[in-house]
């Protein structure tokens, strides 16, 4: 009987970061609210100043649970900047935990307050949090015919004019890959030839590569083929250098030689016997799914001269291969919560904007030629023959740890208002309150401006 209970004890140990996530959040929106108000005369600028700040001590307690609770080891591979820039993040999407995994990257970078998502429609209806996102920055899009550029355009436009801050966020998917749901590949597959049709209509009816480069590029010693990123700016992490050709990509590890000239290690090809080409020209990918254009595109298009770069990333969760070594579904929140991970594979590639095809049709094209590199690591990490290379992502790797310094306050400050508030009559009136009626003001809110 005391095995079963502790069993059971064990089993439930994400009920408590759950509590504290969920009970905190009338504190949050409260506290948010208050200075919604008091910030309606105050320049704008200000207003998201300190929403900033706001949104960096909750996602802070939020890292609490997900990092130092949990335990889970942080492996990064690639470059990721120590200093905060203005991106658009990209990254294959298979877990609710995913937006999580922006929020690991951005703390350490300093850059937490200034995380905002391209959301499915559907989440502007969560209690409390589907308002707030989209005052935060966030933007809900709906897909396919029913995806609004012009709405999407004129936000951007206006977090511009404000000199917003911009860690934005898109999974260019648009749904979770799930390895059980074979329909859902399937059709990801045959949109990837719908995909190389239109791309090839908005090119007249050729046949889309990857555009020209200039010929004072073309000078240079280095292949015009061959865009190299910067080199890593944290200890021990390789730089990376991606040759974007229109049917085939190669991710070249390099390392630095005694004399400190870099060269390859190895190279993985996206070979059409690896990959398998689609009819149409793109890849039919394995361990992601087809990647849509349009939120990507217009972010891009609509931002090009406020970003910096563009973070590549992909995302392995250890642990999610069953017996047989096929892949299996990636944890859940809860799952995640009660230790089912034991580490997170995060490899970062920094693109620099000026090596992003503008026009949609090459965009498209260089879109899904990121993806198909995304899907070469994931064949190395899931599908390796060898033992050692598996469970892991080519090149080097830095076990990042964070520090309590950076999440515990945070926990303590919420945690502390809220006890605070439940411990009197007229808070606890006022906790149920903002959870019932914020909740119904913020679906109103959210369907006026829908």
């Amino acid at each position: 009987m005391l095995l079963s209970l502790v069993l059971h004890m064990y089993s439930m140990r994400c009920v408590l970061p759950a509590a504290v996530l969920l009970g905190t959040a009338p504190t949050y929106v409260l506290a948010w609210g208050a200075w919604r108000l008091l910030s309606a005369f105050l320049p704008s600028r200000l207003y998201q100043a300190v929403d900033d700040r706001l949104y960096c001590i909750y996602q802070s307690m939020v890292l609490f649970f997900f990092e130092n609770y949990t335990g889970v080891q942080i492996l990064l591979y690639g470059d990721l900047p120590k200093n905060k820039e203005n991106i658009i993040y990209l990254a294959n999407h298979q877990s609710t935990v995913d937006w999580i995994i922006a929020d690991i990257l951005a703390i350490r970078q300093n850059a937490l307050g200034h995380v905002r998502y391209v959301l499915k429609d559907g989440l502007k209806w969560l209690p409390l949090y589907g308002c707030y996102f989209s005052q935060h920055g966030g933007i809900y899009v709906k897909r396919s015919a029913k995806f609004n550029e012009k709405d999407m355009r004129n936000k951007l436009q206006s977090y511009m004019n404000a000199g917003t801050p911009m860690y934005l966020v898109i999974f260019p998917e648009g749904t979770r890959y799930n390895p059980e749901l074979t329909k859902v590949i399937s059709a990801s597959q045959t949109f990837a030839a719908q995909e190389a049709l239109e791309a090839e209509s908005e090119n007249g009816g050729l046949p889309v590569s990857a555009p020209e480069e200039p010929r004072t590029r073309a000078r240079s010693s280095v292949s015009p083929q061959r865009k190299a990123v910067s080199h890593s700016r944290l200890p021990g992490l390789r730089p990376l250098s991606v040759l974007t050709r229109p049917v085939t990509a190669r991710l070249y590890l390099q390392h630095p030689t005694p004399g400190g000239v870099s060269k390859p290690s190895r190279s993985l090809r996206c070979a059409p016997a690896q990959l398998r080409l689609g009819e149409e020209g793109f890849a039919v990918l394995k361990h992601v799914l087809t990647p849509r254009i349009k939120a990507t595109h217009v972010a891009f298009d609509s931002m090009k001269n406020y970003l910096d770069a563009i973070y590549d990333v992909t995302v392995a969760f250890e642990g999610t291969i069953d017996d047989k070594g096929q892949r299996k579904e990636a944890p859940s929140m809860a799952e995640f919560l009660c230790k089912e991970c034991p580490k997170i594979h995060i490899h970062i590639d920094r693109i620099d904007k000026k090596d992003v095809p503008e026009e949609q049709a090459f965009m498209r094209r260089w879109l899904h030629e990121r993806f198909e590199i995304k899907d070469k690591l994931l064949i190395e990490f899931y599908d390796s023959l060898d033992p050692e290379r598996r469970n892991k992502f080519p090149g080097e790797s830095v076990n990042s740890k964070l520090s309590l310094k950076k999440t515990l306050p945070s926990l303590l400050i919420l945690s502390g208002l809220t006890a605070g508030m439940l411990m009197t009559e007229a808070g606890r009136k006022l906790y149920v309150r903002t959870w019932i009626y914020g909740t119904l003001i913020g679906c109103l809110w959210v369907s006026i401006k829908a």
